[in-house]
């Protein structure tokens, strides 16, 4: 019987938990979901820890489902961190070769030196992310290995979070009786799941839009070149809802879902669905089209956002790709028309893959658990860099188991605020 090791993702999000778990065998390499959790999740605000006990009863309530369905008591995971405090800047290292040759050691030494570069007391390294190499001068390339020279640089982006909200997660996912491999950033771990070698190589902007957050990530060459994470996201389209309809957030968030268009053009029959009545009041009826007055306008303003940051990185005439939408939100009908009407570009849904279709592959399969899915896959391919051990896994039942361009002018499109649409809307209806 082939060996098999196990892997988890916790994504952390700030309206809910979600948990995969994953195994991989060790001969072929085939990967299988063999567990979910999910869990409604108020402790924290756009994508920061404001209540540890709430949050780690939530991660608590979605890893007793994983394990429940997975048969497996799960002890590490890699945790997905994101929000407004995340930040980014550019450095160097430089390291002298033993020999002519560039060697994996020489390599590593690099690394080593990339990651030693000093932050403040209240800054936290999350990544560093190798750019691109010199040797001896020798600008533009991409893997030195093998070559000959004797002094070795190389450009690096690094990825920097708040230390207390890092310390915060940790004391979350501890207290829910978890230990954390690695904290990761969401829009990282994304595109792990979403991505494949294609985009990133030719260029491709990946949008995850959350409940807090919108994260967003650019991939050129097959390197990481931008992050940026914006704080606001599907909360504020349901927020939108709760203040328009007068209802609940549950009831708002359940309409956004099963009836929620992002832009009218999607609405093929106009229907009327029931709107539940608060304190006993008698049920209402509203359409699409008059839910749709009250997402578009937000939906435009978050793709209006990312627009602004796309032309910010530099690298907006260098997405070949396009742009992948994934994250809970972009599930509304006509989020990728939307898209394409803001972007002008390319837009593609992006659906977790990377994994066998047995399991609970279709039931994961969606833009929701995209984050999870891929930080469990990040667990997979760095699981030699983690001091614990996937085989701390413990079944609980008998398991059969690169130089950017200048910055292009920027486009500026005047519009109407969200807030005065909402005015407007209220007094046309």
């Amino acid at each position: 019987m082939s060996k098999q090791t196990i892997h988890a993702g916790l994504d952390i999000g700030s309206t809910k938990v979600s948990a995969i778990v994953m195994s991989r065998d060790a001969d072929s390499g085939a990967i299988e979901v063999i567990g979910t959790g999910v869990a409604e999740c108020d402790g924290l605000k756009r994508g920061v820890v404001s209540n540890i006990n709430k949050t780690a009863e939530a991660i608590r309530a979605a890893v007793d489902r994983a394990e429940q369905t997975s048969g497996y008591q799960l002890g590490p995971v890699v945790v997905g961190i994101s929000g407004e405090h995340i930040s980014t800047f550019n450095t160097r290292g430089i390291v002298t070769t033993r020999t002519s040759e560039i060697s994996e050691s020489d390599v590593k030494r690099l690394h080593d030196e990339l990651s030693q570069v000093h932050v403040t007391p209240d800054r936290r390294i999350l990544h560093v992310i190798p750019q691109d190499y010199l040797i001896d001068g020798q600008d533009g390339i991409s893997d030195p290995l093998g070559m000959s020279g004797r002094r070795l640089e190389a450009n690096a982006l690094v990825i920097t979070a708040s230390s207390s909200a890092v310390d915060n997660l940790y004391k979350c996912v501890e207290r829910a009786g978890l230990h954390v491999d690695a904290v990761v950033l969401q829009s990282i771990a994304s595109s792990y799941a979403v991505l494949d070698e294609a985009e990133r190589e030719v260029g491709v902007a990946l949008v995850d839009i959350g409940g807090g957050t919108t994260d967003m990530a650019i991939y050129k060459d097959n390197v990481l070149r931008y992050v940026s994470v914006i704080g606001i996201a599907g909360q504020r389209v349901t927020d939108d809802i709760v203040a328009v309809l007068g209802i609940r957030n549950t009831d708002a968030e359940s309409i956004k879902l099963s009836y929620g268009h992002a832009i009218s053009e999607s609405i093929l029959r106009d229907e009327h669905f029931q709107v539940p009545g608060i304190g006993g009041r008698t049920p209402t009826e509203v359409s699409k089209s008059i839910l749709c007055q009250v997402i578009e306008p937000r939906m435009e303003e978050i793709y209006d956002f990312v627009l602004s940051r796309i032309h910010e990185s530099g690298m907006s005439h260098q997405l070949a790709a396009g742009v992948v939408l994934t994250g809970g939100c972009t599930e509304l009908y006509g989020s990728e028309q939307l898209a394409q009407r803001t972007f002008r570009l390319p837009v593609n849904k992006g659906l977790p893959r990377g994994f066998g279709n047995d399991g609970f592959a279709r039931e994961v399969t969606t833009p929701s658990r995209a984050t999870a899915i891929g930080l469990a896959l990040y667990g997979i391919k760095h699981h030699h860099e983690f001091i614990s051990d996937s085989h701390d896994v413990q079944p609980t039942i008998q398991a059969a188991k690169d130089a950017p361009p200048a910055e292009p002018a920027e486009v500026h499109v005047h519009k109407k605020g969200v807030v005065q649409r909402l005015k407007d809307w209220f007094e046309n209806f």
